[in-house]
């Protein structure tokens, strides 16, 4: 296997505050990794670092063999690292064809892209019933599904998700969780960020949990769901009952 993105020895402070505490982190080449923890635990803190947004204030960061910090968010991502950030991000004046257009922005081959939009709107037909509603107009479910859709037109290497689950009606979840697993076995490599323990260790290969800036477990992604530790603090289990 390749190591795609490869973290070591992060630390990244601000504002007084030292969020990342000096995290070993790596994914391969088709891998589905899981970084699960709290709020506040440093997980987007890490995401952010790792797409140029901040800057580690010690460590290394590779990307495709290469290290990637101080470099430019926009070159960041058209090397094909791509993010779907918290909070989901829409463009919400734009239309639901005009945001996906927009994720297709470092390409310029036009039969490819309306390949891609109508793969889209076939993963999530909602969309495509709505193409012309601006996306400030849809609910959170339907822009999450949006803002997937628009990162998976700039065709990423690596595909970086912060907390897609949050905010969600249970049903909305379960179909985003579904699309995650879908697009990672269609080769799409993807790190997941998710307070969901659960639904987040069941999709993905490997998992690292992080708490208080540092990372505290890791390792094969059913270990971890039948981890004492893991099972009382994330899944809200009395494993000593």
């Amino acid at each position: 296997m390749n190591t795609l993105l490869s973290i070591k020895n992060l630390h990244i402070g601000y504002g007084g505050i030292q969020a990342v505490k000096g995290i070993d982190l790596h994914v391969e080449q088709g891998e589905l990794v899981t970084l699960i923890g709290a709020n506040g635990a440093g997980k987007t803190t890490t995401l952010k670092a790792i797409t140029g947004l901040l800057k580690p204030t010690q460590g290394a960061i590779d990307y495709a063999g290469k290290s990637i910090i101080g470099v430019p968010t926009y070159k960041v991502a058209s090397e094909g690292l791509v993010l779907v950030p918290e909070g989901r991000g829409v463009f919400p004046g734009l239309t639901i064809l005009e945001n996906l257009q927009m994720g297709a922005y470092t390409r310029n081959d036009r039969t490819e892209i309306a390949f891609d939009i109508e793969h889209k709107f076939s993963l999530f037909p909602r969309l495509k019933e709505r193409a012309k509603q601006t996306a400030g107009t849809l609910s959170g479910g339907e822009q999450q599904m949006l803002a997937i859709s628009r990162a998976l037109m700039a065709r990423p290497n690596l595909l970086l998700l912060d907390e897609p689950s949050m905010g969600l009606a249970p049903i909305m979840v379960q179909k985003i969780f579904e699309v995650v697993r879908d697009v990672s076995k269609s080769g799409v490599t993807i790190l997941l960020i998710e307070q969901n323990a659960k639904l987040a260790l069941q999709i993905s290969q490997r998992g690292y949990v992080m708490d208080g800036g540092v990372i505290t477990l890791s390792g094969e992604s059913k270990s971890l769901l039948d981890n004492p530790k893991v099972r009382e603090a994330y899944l809200g289990e009395d494993v000593g009952a």
